[in-house]
């Protein structure tokens, strides 16, 4: 498991330096632009970082490009998610965050039953 202060400094620093996609899709969440929907991004939840988390309802929402290549990894953190902090998770593709961002948050609030 990953010191704590060596994950929030990598969640910071992926906070200043987002990929494309994330940077397109917290321009259409951030300030509760999504239905009021509160989220925030690179949240570490020790031992694994979350792209956008809205704790109410309890939503993770990943955007997965590069860094997603290892599904073994992916499947053990999205339990830690799921079954361990009781979130719900939603990926996305990188490329549907940029060529359909509509039906992303379309997905979102439907998820969170607002949609």
């Amino acid at each position: 498991m990953p010191d704590r202060k060596v994950l929030q400094a990598r969640a910071n620093q992926m906070r200043r330096e987002p990929t494309l996609p994330e940077k397109r899709l917290w321009k259409l969440l951030r300030d509760r632009r999504l239905n009021g929907l509160k989220f925030r991004r690179q949240v570490s939840i020790s031992p694994y970082i979350a792209d956008f988390l809205c704790f109410s309802p309890r939503l993770i929402v990943e955007a997965d490009g590069a860094s997603h290549y290892d599904a073994e990894y992916d499947a053990a953190r999205d339990a830690f998610f799921i079954y361990e902090q009781k979130f719900k998770v939603l990926r996305f593709k990188n490329q549907m965050i940029l060529d359909e961002p509509q039906r992303v948050l379309d997905a979102i609030l439907r998820e969170v039953g607002r949609g």
